[in-house]
Protein backbone atom coordinates (compact mmCIF):
# COMPACT_ATOMS: atom_id res chain seq x y z
CA UNK A 1 0.00 0.00 0.00
CA UNK A 2 2.70 2.54 0.78
CA UNK A 3 4.75 1.37 -2.31
CA UNK A 4 1.72 2.07 -4.34
CA UNK A 5 1.14 5.38 -2.64
CA UNK A 6 5.12 6.54 -3.33
CA UNK A 7 4.72 5.66 -7.12
CA UNK A 8 1.05 7.30 -7.56
CA UNK A 9 2.37 9.99 -5.76
CA UNK A 10 5.59 10.56 -7.71
CA UNK A 11 4.31 11.02 -10.85
CA UNK A 12 4.05 12.57 -13.19
CA UNK A 13 6.60 15.50 -12.13
CA UNK A 14 8.39 14.42 -9.02
CA UNK A 15 9.68 11.32 -10.58
CA UNK A 16 11.00 13.18 -13.52
CA UNK A 17 13.23 15.35 -11.80
CA UNK A 18 14.12 12.82 -9.34
CA UNK A 19 15.75 10.97 -12.74
CA UNK A 20 17.07 14.42 -13.65
CA UNK A 21 19.08 14.72 -10.92
CA UNK A 22 20.84 11.79 -11.70
CA UNK A 23 21.28 12.04 -15.37
CA UNK A 24 22.54 15.77 -14.14
CA UNK A 25 25.09 14.08 -12.44
CA UNK A 26 27.84 11.96 -13.61
CA UNK A 27 27.85 9.11 -11.23
CA UNK A 28 24.05 9.13 -11.36
CA UNK A 29 23.96 8.65 -15.25
CA UNK A 30 26.43 5.75 -14.34
CA UNK A 31 23.69 4.31 -12.27
CA UNK A 32 20.90 4.84 -14.43
CA UNK A 33 23.21 3.34 -17.51
CA UNK A 34 24.35 0.38 -15.28
CA UNK A 35 21.59 -0.09 -13.28
CA UNK A 36 22.74 -1.95 -10.21
CA UNK A 37 20.51 -3.95 -7.71
CA UNK A 38 20.10 -4.18 -4.11
CA UNK A 39 19.09 -8.09 -3.99
CA UNK A 40 20.49 -11.00 -1.73
CA UNK A 41 22.49 -12.31 -4.54
CA UNK A 42 24.57 -9.00 -5.19
CA UNK A 43 24.56 -7.99 -1.13
CA UNK A 44 25.07 -11.01 1.63
CA UNK A 45 23.42 -9.08 4.66
CA UNK A 46 21.56 -10.73 7.69
CA UNK A 47 18.05 -8.69 6.26
CA UNK A 48 16.98 -9.36 2.49
CA UNK A 49 17.04 -6.30 0.22
CA UNK A 50 14.42 -8.73 -1.76
CA UNK A 51 11.10 -7.58 0.67
CA UNK A 52 11.25 -4.14 -1.30
CA UNK A 53 7.97 -4.25 -3.85
CA UNK A 54 9.14 -4.36 -7.31
CA UNK A 55 7.34 -1.26 -9.19
CA UNK A 56 4.10 -1.55 -10.30
CA UNK A 57 2.75 1.88 -11.06
CA UNK A 58 5.12 4.10 -12.99
CA UNK A 59 5.15 3.29 -16.36
CA UNK A 60 8.45 4.97 -17.90
CA UNK A 61 11.19 2.24 -17.31
CA UNK A 62 14.00 4.56 -16.50
CA UNK A 63 11.84 5.92 -13.55
CA UNK A 64 10.35 2.82 -12.43
CA UNK A 65 13.77 2.44 -11.94
CA UNK A 66 14.57 5.27 -10.03
CA UNK A 67 12.32 4.64 -7.89
CA UNK A 68 12.94 0.93 -7.41
CA UNK A 69 16.85 2.27 -6.36
CA UNK A 70 15.11 4.47 -3.77
CA UNK A 71 13.63 1.59 -1.94
CA UNK A 72 16.86 -0.73 -2.28
CA UNK A 73 18.86 2.31 -1.26
CA UNK A 74 16.94 2.96 1.73
CA UNK A 75 18.20 1.16 4.84
CA UNK A 76 21.87 2.62 3.53
CA UNK A 77 20.48 6.26 3.97
CA UNK A 78 19.62 5.29 7.62
CA UNK A 79 23.55 4.53 7.59
CA UNK A 80 24.87 7.80 5.90
CA UNK A 81 23.27 9.50 8.64
CA UNK A 82 23.12 7.51 11.57
CA UNK A 83 19.19 7.49 12.25
CA UNK A 84 18.37 4.30 13.94
CA UNK A 85 15.89 2.27 12.63
CA UNK A 86 13.29 2.88 15.46
CA UNK A 87 10.28 5.32 14.65
CA UNK A 88 11.45 8.19 15.89
CA UNK A 89 14.56 7.61 13.43
CA UNK A 90 12.59 6.48 10.66
CA UNK A 91 10.47 9.72 11.06
CA UNK A 92 13.42 11.54 11.04
CA UNK A 93 14.75 9.74 8.18
CA UNK A 94 11.79 10.59 5.84
CA UNK A 95 11.91 14.22 6.74
CA UNK A 96 15.86 14.05 5.59
CA UNK A 97 14.55 12.23 2.24
CA UNK A 98 11.83 14.81 1.63
CA UNK A 99 13.83 17.71 2.04
CA UNK A 100 16.71 15.99 -0.02
CA UNK A 101 14.62 13.88 -2.88
CA UNK A 102 11.34 15.39 -2.95
CA UNK A 103 9.48 12.40 -3.06
CA UNK A 104 5.58 12.95 -1.86
CA UNK A 105 5.60 9.87 0.04
CA UNK A 106 8.22 10.66 2.27
CA UNK A 107 6.82 14.23 3.17
CA UNK A 108 3.37 12.89 3.92
CA UNK A 109 5.26 9.62 5.94
CA UNK A 110 6.36 12.72 8.62
CA UNK A 111 2.63 12.94 9.52
CA UNK A 112 3.54 9.65 11.64
CA UNK A 113 4.96 11.97 14.15
CA UNK A 114 1.59 12.72 15.26
CA UNK A 115 2.06 8.80 16.55
CA UNK A 116 5.05 9.32 18.75
CA UNK A 117 5.34 10.31 22.27
CA UNK A 118 4.67 13.25 23.20
CA UNK A 119 8.50 13.45 24.55
CA UNK A 120 9.04 12.41 21.29
CA UNK A 121 7.06 14.25 19.17
CA UNK A 122 8.86 17.77 20.95
CA UNK A 123 12.15 16.39 20.08
CA UNK A 124 11.45 15.49 16.81
CA UNK A 125 10.24 19.33 15.90
CA UNK A 126 12.80 20.82 18.13
CA UNK A 127 15.51 19.17 16.79
CA UNK A 128 15.12 16.10 14.19
CA UNK A 129 13.28 18.08 11.87
CA UNK A 130 15.25 21.36 11.89
CA UNK A 131 18.64 18.69 11.35
CA UNK A 132 16.77 16.71 8.56
CA UNK A 133 15.57 19.90 6.72
CA UNK A 134 18.74 21.86 6.97
CA UNK A 135 21.33 18.22 5.84
CA UNK A 136 18.71 17.33 3.14
CA UNK A 137 18.46 20.29 1.73
CA UNK A 138 22.15 21.59 1.64
CA UNK A 139 23.58 18.16 0.60
CA UNK A 140 24.04 16.30 -2.25
CA UNK A 141 21.42 14.01 -4.07
CA UNK A 142 22.05 10.80 -1.71
CA UNK A 143 20.21 9.34 -4.96
CA UNK A 144 23.47 9.69 -6.89
CA UNK A 145 25.85 7.39 -4.41
CA UNK A 146 26.64 4.46 -6.24
CA UNK A 147 26.49 2.69 -2.58
CA UNK A 148 27.79 -0.64 -4.35
CA UNK A 149 31.52 1.11 -4.70
CA UNK A 150 31.11 2.64 -1.00
CA UNK A 151 31.20 -0.48 1.23
CA UNK A 152 34.21 -0.14 2.78
CA UNK A 153 34.61 3.73 2.74
CA UNK A 154 34.65 5.19 5.77
CA UNK A 155 31.03 6.80 6.55
CA UNK A 156 32.64 9.85 8.37
CA UNK A 157 34.45 10.70 5.04
CA UNK A 158 31.28 10.06 2.73
CA UNK A 159 29.01 12.79 5.12
CA UNK A 160 31.36 15.23 4.30
CA UNK A 161 31.35 14.74 0.61
CA UNK A 162 27.97 15.01 0.38
CA UNK A 163 27.66 17.77 2.82
CA UNK A 164 25.69 16.13 5.71
CA UNK A 165 26.15 16.37 9.84
CA UNK A 166 25.82 14.06 11.96
CA UNK A 167 22.19 14.08 13.81
CA UNK A 168 21.73 14.21 17.27
CA UNK A 169 21.42 11.18 18.96
CA UNK A 170 18.21 9.57 18.97
CA UNK A 171 16.22 9.65 22.00
CA UNK A 172 15.88 6.01 22.73
CA UNK A 173 19.33 5.62 22.33
CA UNK A 174 20.14 8.88 24.27
CA UNK A 175 18.18 7.68 27.63
CA UNK A 176 20.30 3.97 27.11
CA UNK A 177 23.51 6.30 27.13
CA UNK A 178 22.28 8.80 30.29
CA UNK A 179 21.47 11.12 27.91
CA UNK A 180 18.40 13.01 26.46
Amino acid sequence: MISAFGETTATPYFIYRLRDAMLADPTGRRILRDRPRMTSTSLNLEVSPDTRPHVRFIDDAECAYVMQRYRECHDFYHALTGLPIVREGEVALKAFEFANLVIPMTGLSTLSVLTLKPAERKRFFETYLPWALRNGLKAKDVINVYWEEQMERDVGELRAELGIEKPPICGIYASRQGRR
